[in-house]
């Protein structure tokens, strides 16, 4: 198996036996994330003692003095990585120091969690067999004034980058500079606009000089950082542009001018690494072209000279307001992958790996949710998405297997076995010239991929003389091309269930500062609010007074969702006696809008818009004499896709009148308005803790509920490390701050009631409007908010609510997984760990090894603490309506009871030798369990909620 270079980690000297307890200490917790081979290390005194112990402490001390370091605060200064090594490419993969790779890439936007988070999540992307961390770089989070940058907290790029090579994973930055991404504007900065006579993403003078300063900036501070791997550091991979192929067409001679361009600036950068492409199929010859799309196994480079890559496998997808949620079953995106590395890819990207949140306004739009969960093999919280996360690990411990016949192999042979079934078999082959594959090498390397694209029906067929069974829409993985390790379409990973409520009573001595109030079993956060009204109409020094509707985004600079547009209506007597007579009413007229507008006559809320440049007709009642109309436009994400993204912008466009006058028409485009940007409360600052200006009263029950008001109050959170969310299913529209922290927008707008399906079939082709949830249901009614953000107690929560809602039933929602349930039958593949360690390949491994096994584990900081089913034989149902069958063994709760109760992790054998018996003889049992998992927190929370009844 061919290794990735080593971290290169330099020698310190240590001075007491202390700093050696304190070194294995920390190898024995970080064992299963260090990015090497650490020997199990049981007795330090004996390892001090023993002959020749001192070398091994002297070893252990260059290895991981450094991870000491990062766990106990000690400053390392560490200029290297990695051994430095180059990174080429030939037609079948990247070659990494001189050695082929075929590897697997964990999509995470770093701004979508925070630094607090990006360890736990590199550490789980890791785990999951990753070898690569990828991220676009946003460049209006890193420049949000021209000249002006931001690497700091959510946006320090140079911290995530190295947090990733300090796990020994590779990294592929993804520079663009437009990313998409659902993210505000593309990642473009709304400046960018302004820059006289620009023109995105063509042949323009303008933009070209504003992208290039930008990634040469990105570049050089790699650069100065020692980020590139032939510095030692962690980036093996770049791209410039980004599925620009979809639109180049729409730029004529110009876009194809300016994909060259795009390409000889990015390699004059002197970055040291290969640079990509993706869907660009008139990439030049010196940029590799990708795939970005559900299914890449049919993709080919324009190049017979380049490798098959994958920049991003869709593992989900996102969500707008008012929309149902997607999900992608685990087995149809783990057949996308197995296929694409059967039929010669050597690269696959996951996006998202993790998708986060879109915190504070970097939604994209129109009208993307603040979730940006993805259904990714992490959720939003940082939680395994289990069976997703554990599937893929599965998945990817086979495709290891198979890694050294995949090196050793120029193409595969492929053999038809059926109608709709196929195998591609990689064997070793001559070496090309110059090519180092230093492989334990022996003759007869051979791993085959074996497949079922039929949509319905299982498929046995015979290969090497042997028979297979294949499930419909799934691939075998044999690394031996004899033994299958793997089946896309058999899931023997856990499930686990993720429930978000309290996990202990909410009596008073848990929560002393604020009592949590119990009404029908909802936890509110609290009983004492604060309230202050948003003024409707113009208000500050700042606003100002033209003829005509200006654009949106012109006037705001997207520092604001919020745009006031105010003008005075002059309404006679004849007018009102006009209506009157002929009973009718006004009329206003608008070209279109977009995203939001919402209408007030005299302070007054009559009417509200929603859509993509929809046209406006709203009924008007004025009073005699002069009437204010004023108009509040909202933006919900600005477009992130598409071309000329200059020219999007947002607001009103087209004409806008008033019609039914006695005196006809009223033309309101040319008339004078007062425009305002923001609400008072942004602008005031009514979410900081400092500001005490705002005018707050007491909420009482009878002001609910209210529109454009914003409401306070302090709430406290348990301790521990459960992952914390606010259910703001009562509220109506706005936004929401937690102790000054931008915790994003909401809306409890619905969802169509039809449109998901009760049984989710992954047969077949996997599109977005598969397989969709939550029909009927808002679209999002929990908001992260990162631990890091939380105090133990006294947390301030400041909400801008629009349309109107109830902030007394807000609750605070702990996010854990407290029930896991696997089943394994006897026929399934071993455990893939154990082939992994053994040398599968050369040697095979013992018999006792090849057992299948039921693998659960629960999340950090949990335990084991009952086994609600167990059965072993023919156990019936799933994951929460487990039952048993005809064929039980007696022993089956007693066994796995031992095997697991109070630990984090455990395995039981499927097999008749643990449970005593044979229960049924002549038939493929199975075991099924089901466990319930605590963590010492939440028991001694109960306990202590109890006693004080």
């Amino acid at each position: 198996m061919l290794q990735k270079p080593q971290p290169n980690k330099r020698n310190c000297k240590l001075g007491t036996q202390t700093w050696v307890r304190l070194i294995i200490g920390t190898l024995r917790r970080r064992r299963r994330r260090l990015p090497f081979y650490v020997p199990s290390i049981s007795n330090e005194t004996m390892l001090w003692n023993s002959k020749g112990g001192s070398r091994i402490i002297v070893m252990l001390v260059a290895v991981c003095v450094c991870l000491v370091a990062i766990e106990y605060g000690v400053r390392v200064t560490e200029a290297e990585f990695f051994k430095p090594f180059n990174v080429t490419y030939d037609h079948r993969a990247l070659i990494i120091d001189g050695h082929r790779r075929f590897l697997i890439s964990a999509g995470i936007h770093y701004p979508r969690a925070t630094p607090e988070m990006w360890p736990d999540l590199i550490a789980k992307s890791k785990e999951g067999g990753a070898d690569v961390i990828e991220s676009y770089v946003f460049w209006n989070g890193h420049e949000p004034a021209r000249g002006q940058y931001n690497f700091e907290g959510r946006y320090d790029l140079v911290k995530f980058v190295k947090l990733a090579a300090s796990n020994g994973l590779y990294f592929f930055l993804r520079i663009g500079p437009y990313a998409c991404a659902e993210w505000n504007f593309g990642g473009f900065p709304v400046w960018l606009r302004d820059i006289p006579g620009i023109k995105f993403r063509t042949n323009n003078a303008p933009f070209k000089e504003e992208m290039k300063r930008f990634v040469s900036k990105v570049v050089n501070l790699m650069r100065e950082e020692k980020l590139f791997s032939w510095q030692g550091g962690p980036i093996i991979l770049l791209q410039i542009e980004n599925e620009y192929g979809n639109i180049e067409s729409s730029y004529g001679k110009g876009g194809k001018e300016y994909v060259k361009w795009a390409a000889r600036m990015a390699l004059s950068l002197d970055a040291g690494v290969p640079w990509v492409m993706c869907r660009q199929q008139d990439t030049p010859h010196d940029i590799i072209d990708t795939c970005n799309a559900y299914y890449c196994d049919g993709f080919k480079p324009n190049s017979q000279n380049k490798p098959t890559m994958w920049t991003e496998n869709w593992a989900g997808w996102y969500t707008s307001w008012g929309g149902r949620l997607p999900r992608r079953p685990v087995e149809d995106l783990a057949f996308a992958v197995a296929r694409f590395f059967q039929r010669g890819g050597s690269f696959q990207n996951y996006y998202m790996y993790f998708g986060g949140t879109n915190f504070g306004r970097t939604a994209g739009g129109p009208l993307q949710i603040t979730s940006y969960d993805y259904d990714a093999p992490i959720d939003e919280y940082g939680l395994p998405n289990e069976p997703k996360w554990g599937h893929l690990k599965d998945l990817h411990a086979a495709l290891k297997l198979c890694e050294p016949a995949l090196v050793a192999s120029d193409a595969p042979t492929y053999i038809k076995l059926g109608p709709k079934q196929e195998a591609h078999v990689y064997q070793e082959n001559v070496h090309p010239k110059g090519l180092n594959l230093s492989l334990s090498e022996s003759p007869g390397i051979c791993s085959a991929f074996l497949a079922n694209i039929d949509e319905r029906k299982t498929a046995t067929v015979t290969f090497h003389g042997q028979t297979y069974t294949i499930p419909p829409w799934s691939v075998s993985i044999l690394p031996d091309c004899r033994n299958t390790a793997f089946n896309t379409a058999k899931v023997r990973a856990q499930t686990s269930v993720k429930l978000v409520d309290f996990d202990v009573p909410p009596v008073f001595n848990i929560f002393p500062a604020q009592k949590l109030m119990r009404h029908d079993s909802i936890h509110h956060i609290s009983k004492s609010w604060m309230m202050t009204k948003e003024p409707i109409n113009v208000w500050s020094k700042s606003s100002f007074t033209v003829q005509g509707i200006w654009e949106h985004l012109n006037v705001t600079k997207d520092q604001s969702d919020y745009l006031w547009y105010s003008t005075r209506i002059y309404v006679s007597d004849d007018d009102i006696l006009f209506w009157k007579n002929n009973d009718t009413h006004p009329k206003l007229i608008i070209g279109s809008v977009r995203d939001i507008l919402r209408i007030f006559v005299n302070g007054q809320l009559i009417g509200n818009v929603v859509g993509d440049w929809v046209k406006v007709i709203q009924t008007l009642q004025f009073l005699p004499g002069y009437n204010d109309l004023t108009l509040l436009s909202q933006t919900v994400g600005l477009q992130n896709y598409g071309a000329f993204l200059e020219k999007d912008g947002a607001g009103i466009r087209g004409t806008i009148k008033l019609t039914g006058f006695e005196k006809g028409d009223i033309d309101l485009s040319k008339s004078l308005w007062t425009y305002q940007v923001g609400l008072q409360g942004e602008i005031l600052k009514f979410y900081s803790e400092e500001n005490e200006n705002a005018g707050w009263v007491e909420l009482t029950p009878e002001a609910i509920p209210s529109t454009f008001t914003w409401y306070k109050t302090y709430f406290d959170v348990p301790d521990g490390t459960d992952p914390v969310a606010l259910d703001l299913g009562s509220m109506g529209k706005g936004q929401a701050w937690v102790n000054g922290h931008h915790i994003g927008r909401y809306w409890t707008r619905v969802s169509p009631r039809t449109g998901c399906e009760q049984v989710c079939d992954y047969r077949g082709a996997y599109n977005s409007d598969k397989c969709l949830t939550n029909c009927g249901k808002p679209t999002q009614t929990l908001y992260h908010v990162p631990r890091s953000w939380l105090k133990t107690s006294n947390n301030l929560l400041v909400i801008s609510e629009e349309t109107g809602g109830n902030p007394l039933a807000i609750s605070v929602k702990l996010h854990s997984a407290r029930t896991v349930c696997a089943q394994v039958s006897e026929s399934d593949y071993p455990p893939l760990q154990k082939l992994w360690n053994a040398d599968f390949i050369v040697q095979g491994i013992s018999a006792n090894n090849m057992i299948p096994e039921v693998h659960l584990h629960c999340q950090d900081g949990y335990t084991i603490s009952s086994i609600t089913f167990a059965s072993f034989g023919t156990p019936e149902g799933s994951c929460q309506n487990f039952s048993r069958g005809s064929c039980h063994a007696p022993s089956s709760i007693s066994m796995v009871s031992k095997a697991c109760l109070g630990k984090r992790r455990c395995s039981i054998k499927v097999s008749n030798t643990v449970f005593g018996t044979d229960p049924c003889q002549d038939v493929v049992k199975t075991l099924s369990v089901e466990a319930r998992c605590t963590s010492p927190l939440s028991d001694d929370l109960f306990q202590e909620a109890v006693s004080s009844l």
